[in-house]
């Protein structure tokens, strides 16, 4: 490489520069630069194969803008400078993409197609991928996913270097076939149909369930089974989920032989329909008895948790209960059937009047039984749930969702459980892990123990009852705080009239009308844009559509909208239940009877 000034007319912008184009770059920026001090850095060229011409590799924007102050000092009558140039070898191609490519990385990040193009030529012209990350000191996953915008449809690029899909949805598209993809963008350009992006579209390429290789306990090469990797080098799955079911039975009946050969007392197999909760186990050395538990996950996941026992089992060994002892003659209990009878229900009639008017105490019985369970309480913890990816996303990333967490965790913490437990209601403990969650109860403040029933109520609260409603009315809950419009509500609406509604409430009467009958999209992206701020649009803070507002309402006549008719329903129960006339005395309060005699 040398050094050299060559006049601009010998000069012409290669077509191995990564800014190669028809029409001259946006030069802007380094223009007044280039006025006042012309052009310091040098660009890098090599011999165009005419005599004394050269084209440039790296510097294009250099180059346009000395063309455009040239054109003014000769209008002006002044000298017109030549160009400092770094005259390169001509005959490595790779060697020129390179020096573009690494010179424009580091100026001006080009987008990831604008890399894949670049990329792609040094592969054409024998890089490795390893070798490509090597020069440009990047990690050889950024370059895969760069390439791997090869296998999509030239259309879905050009979405994507606009920003009109986002990476999620384009990795995922990195999974489908041509006809796929096609299909995908039929789905696009329809507005009256319903096109995946993001998470949704990974069930919509599998057909429903998608289960991942790295789940597998088998040898998936040895198995023949058919996969797809995501070409972003992050992800591959099964493309036929039912066929990986047989196979990953199958190892797991092998590794339950290999534990039960190891020497474990029994090996638990938790189907996926249920769940592993470890705070209703103990841990439990192979040589005291411990099992271990296959927890299977629908997503083909198995956890294995080795050497535990349930909490009974832990404690009816720990008392030597265990012992196999039988006596040879039954031992005839001092009491008959019916006098045990007798004496629990005296017993039970002796407390529970005892109870009345000691309200702490009874408060801290309840909150234990909601807990841990009791034979005739059964609780159930509100799992959230819902068929669609996205809505589960949204809800697990939202902020009201982490403020409840946070209290959760605090409350873990006060009982003594660990703080990664999912819930504090476990709710089928039975009745001796009430008492010991009583007996913590009865060693806390009130107010500690109200924080504690709180968070019971709250994972109790069925997300689909006019009680939700009520709560909300009554604690005037403002949603604009801990709820902002994202990717999963926008995906869901698909009435026009809705859409038109929303867009008046946002960008007002004027914009609505005039756009009223463009395309779903259209409307979207204008609601989206007053939220954002952006596309020169006032910013519109603390929206909340009606349907989530406290109370909701509708924004047809056509209604149909489950939590406008909780509303109702709370409403017309709250005028059925109005107080009556204040002439009848008001209720004594209860004195509490003695503990004891």
């Amino acid at each position: 490489m040398k050094l050299d000034f060559i006049d601009l007319g010998k000069l012409s912008v290669s077509k191995a520069n990564m800014r190669y184009a028809k029409k001259a770059p946006d030069v802007t920026d380094i223009l007044p630069t280039v006025r006042k001090r012309g052009i310091v850095v040098p660009v890098l060229v090599r011999a165009n194969g005419s005599p004394d011409t050269f084209e440039i590799v790296a510097g294009a924007r250099r180059y346009h803008a000395a063309l455009i102050v040239a054109d003014e000092r000769r209008e002006a009558g002044a000298e017109v400078d030549a160009m400092p140039c770094a005259i390169l070898d001509a005959t490595d191609d790779a060697n020129a993409i390179e020096a573009s490519l690494i010179e424009n990385l580091a100026r001006l990040d080009p987008d990831e197609v604008t890399q894949w193009e670049c990329f792609t030529r040094l592969v054409r012209e024998g890089r490795q991928v390893a070798d490509i990350a090597e020069t440009f000191g990047l990690p050889e996953l950024t370059v895969r996913r760069a390439l791997a915008l090869g296998n999509l449809l030239p259309r879905i690029r050009q979405m994507y270097a606009r920003e009109q899909i986002d990476r999620t949805t384009v990795r995922h598209l990195t999974l489908a076939t041509k006809s796929q993809q096609k299909a995908w963008l039929a789905l696009a350009d329809d507005p009256d149909n319903y096109c995946p992006t993001g998470h949704q579209l990974k069930a919509w390429l599998f057909g429903g369930q998608s289960i991942a290789v790295k789940h597998a306990l088998f040898d998936v090469a040895a198995s023949g089974l058919a996969t797809v990797a995501d070409l972003f080098g992050e992800d591959a799955f099964f493309t036929d989920a039912d066929a990986f079911w047989p196979a990953q039975n199958a190892a797991i009946e092998a590794r339950k032989l290999a534990y039960l050969e190891e020497g474990w007392s029994d090996v638990v197999i938790v189907p996926a329909s249920e769940h592993f909760a470890t705070w209703e186990y103990e841990k439990a050395a192979k040589r005291k008895g411990g099992r271990v538990y296959f927890d299977v996950r629908a997503s083909g996941e198995v956890v294995i948790h080795e050497g535990y026992l349930s909490r009974r089992e832990a404690r009816a060994r720990a008392e030597g209960h265990d012992k196999p002892d039988v006596p040879t003659k039954a031992i005839r209990p001092e009491a008959t059937s019916a006098m045990q009878d007798y004496i629990a229900l005296h017993r039970h009639a002796a407390v529970r009047a005892a109870l009345v008017g000691h309200n702490g105490i009874a408060l801290r019985a309840m909150v234990a039984q909601a807990i841990a369970g009791a034979p005739l309480w059964t609780i159930k913890v509100e799992a959230q749930s819902s068929r669609n990816d996205a809505v589960r996303e949204s809800v697990e990333n939202a902020a009201a969702e982490a403020r409840f967490d946070e209290q959760r965790r605090a409350v873990l913490g006060l009982l003594g459980f660990d703080p990664d437990t999912p819930t504090v209601t476990h709710g089928d403990t039975g009745i001796h892990g009430a008492i010991g969650v009583f007996l913590r109860l009865l060693d806390l403040p009130d107010i500690a123990v109200m924080d504690i029933l709180t968070i019971v109520v709250g994972e109790t609260l069925d997300a689909r009852s006019p009680l939700v409603d009520a709560l909300g009315a009554e604690l005037k809950v403002d949603m604009a705080p801990v709820w902002q419009a994202d990717d999963a509500f926008f995906d869901l609406i698909r009435d026009k009239e809705v859409l038109r509604a929303m867009m008046a409430e946002v960008a007002g009467d004027t914009v609505a009308a005039a756009n009223a009958n463009e395309k779903g999209k259209t409307m979207t992206r204008i609601i989206r844009a007053h939220l954002d701020g952006s596309e020169g649009r006032a910013k519109v803070e603390h929206w909340v559509p009606r349907w989530l507002a406290f109370p909701p309402s509708s924004y047809t006549a056509r209604g149909g909208v489950a939590s406008v008719a909780m509303h109702r329903e709370v409403e017309e129960a709250r005028n059925d239940n109005q107080p009556e006339p204040p002439d009848t005395p008001a209720p004594a309060v209860v004195e509490p009877l003695p503990l004891a005699a």
